[in-house]
């Protein structure tokens, strides 16, 4: 008999999330407008502090494409994007006809490098290309190098457009992560820390910022009695019902952190003994990681077997496991853009593999994980 799935990181309800949206249907609030999107955007707004002003959007990608075009972003401009992360970062410079510049990572976060970052600005200028944003990604929960990326940013005057789609509960020196940007963005994707079902934000210091990201997400409809546009609109607000599912998890937001925190510490454990397997945790206690997938890096020199043996082994156990993110200079509609850096993402990307690491994993799971991880490390 197959044992059921064991799944990489899976939604987890925390209970409220019916009761919510029962009062959007009680109420026939089942539009993309309604008190669950104000409240879920405050309940946003108030955990995340510093002033921040939050629209509700029908994902994080939504929420990029928005947060360039109110940088100023368009047709032949040029964007610098991390590229270790998922294509959901880079594709919406290309919605926009504007070029992205991949850069690569430095080993202690696996995020965006300020070396090469410069390096990558210093070029672009002097082939007369000022860059007009920055897209820096807090990966697998990781805080990026704040300070750094932010001093090299501010010192040639670029926005940072801080991508925290994993990153929610995470946090750099006591601040949370989706504060430190121009812009910044979160996902509630199903397999994120919490979900919406699908869904995003756009999180701003202005409120003008949102009040612009609103209209736009909303068809750009003009003050008028008919429809009227003067600019191009989408159809990206975040409905009634899924902010609804989002206030029940706002609810149980800190208890998820602590749960994936739980199971970085059992693979922190397991791993303690195992040569040649690196765990992927913070490099110091600036940085605080809601640890949303914990990965590893298999060194097969010293283990005999590589990632890719691993997660093929887990797999025959009904265990989900996924390489870590292709680089995006690597992928097949990317390669052709420029990309400064050493091979730092294609090594993690060749080495690497996300373990199970939902909040919702039980005793009973992290038990089969153990006995089959001892299997194929014997």
């Amino acid at each position: 008999m197959t044992p059921t799935k064991i799944w990489l990181s899976s939604p987890h309800m925390g209970g409220n999330e019916q009761q919510y949206v029962k009062e959007a249907f009680e109420t026939n609030w089942v539009a993309p407008l309604g008190p669950n999107v104000n409240g879920f955007e405050k309940d946003l707004e108030l955990f995340l502090d510093d002033n921040v002003q939050v629209a509700a959007l029908s994902s994080g990608t939504a929420a990029i494409h928005l947060g360039l075009i109110l940088l100023g972003v368009g047709q032949g401009d040029e964007v610098i994007c991390q590229s270790f992360t998922f294509s959901a970062s880079a594709n919406p410079i290309c919605y926009l006809g504007a070029t992205p510049v991949f850069v690569d990572s430095e080993p202690d976060t696996w995020n965006i490098c300020p070396i090469a970052l410069e390096e990558a600005i210093q070029d672009r200028m002097a082939k007369g290309k000022k860059p007009k944003a920055i897209i820096g990604v807090h990966l697998y929960g990781m805080p990026f190098k704040v300070d750094e990326i932010k001093a090299v940013a501010d010192r040639y005057q670029i926005p940072l457009l801080e991508d925290s789609a994993e990153a929610l509960g995470s946090h750099y020196k006591g601040k949370k992560c989706g504060t430190f940007g121009v812009l910044s963005v979160l996902s509630f994707n199903g397999n994120k820390i919490i979900t919406t079902s699908g869904g995003g934000a756009l999180v701003s210091h202005s409120s003008a910022m949102k009040d612009k990201a609103v209209f736009l997400s909303t068809q750009a409809r003009d003050n008028a009695p008919h429809y009227q546009h003067s600019e191009i609109g989408y159809n990206y607000r975040m409905s009634n019902i899924c902010a609804g599912i989002g206030r029940g998890q706002m609810e149980v937001l800190e208890a998820h952190v602590n749960l994936r925190r739980a199971m970085h510490d059992f693979y922190t454990r397991y791993f303690a003994d195992k040569k040649g397997v690196t765990l992927f945790k913070e490099p110091n206690a600036d940085f605080f990681s809601n640890h949303w997938l914990t990965s590893i890096i298999i060194d097969p020199t010293i283990v005999g077997k590589t990632r890719e043996e691993l997660r093929l082994f887990l797999e025959q156990h009904n265990i989900e496991t996924r390489p870590l993110w292709k680089p995006m200079h690597l992928q097949p509609i990317f390669a052709k853009f420029p990309y400064y850096g050493g091979n730092v993402a294609e090594s993690l990307f060749e080495k690497g593999l996300c373990l199970p690491s939902g909040s919702n994993l039980t005793a009973i799971e992290r038990e089969r994980l153990a006995i089959a991880m001892d299997e194929f490390f014997l």
